[in-house]
């Protein structure tokens, strides 16, 4: 997959160490404080989330932190817009479901 090496307003994106985070629980690697967002397409995710109401995907849209289509849950935390967020090893991401985690089958 391509890696997003140019972020819009952050400009571009210092490479760090390679680390390991986890998406619904799953292993994956990213590089130190790239965006999460940029990790997730890296690896070939691309929905973070689905709404609400009619269940739809949602995923990078706006990729500078103005709209909410990238939110996930971060170590916990719902509606974190990963587009800006920084990766950080260890890290927990989950598929938001409205401003819930969404039920993964592990």
């Amino acid at each position: 997959m391509d890696r997003i090496s140019e972020h819009p307003i952050l400009g571009e994106t210092e490479k760090g160490q390679l680390v390991t985070f986890f998406m619904d629980g799953k292993p994956m690697e990213g590089f130190a404080g790239e965006p999460i967002a940029v990790a997730l397409k890296a690896a070939g995710v691309m929905v973070h989330r689905y709404t609400h109401k009619a269940h739809e995907p949602r995923g990078i849209f706006c990729a500078i932190g103005r709209c909410t289509d990238c939110v996930m849950i971060v170590d916990g935390v719902p509606n974190i817009r990963t587009c800006i967020a920084p990766l950080v090893a260890g890290m927990r991401v989950q598929t938001q479901d409205g401003v819930t985690a969404l039920e993964v089958n592990e």
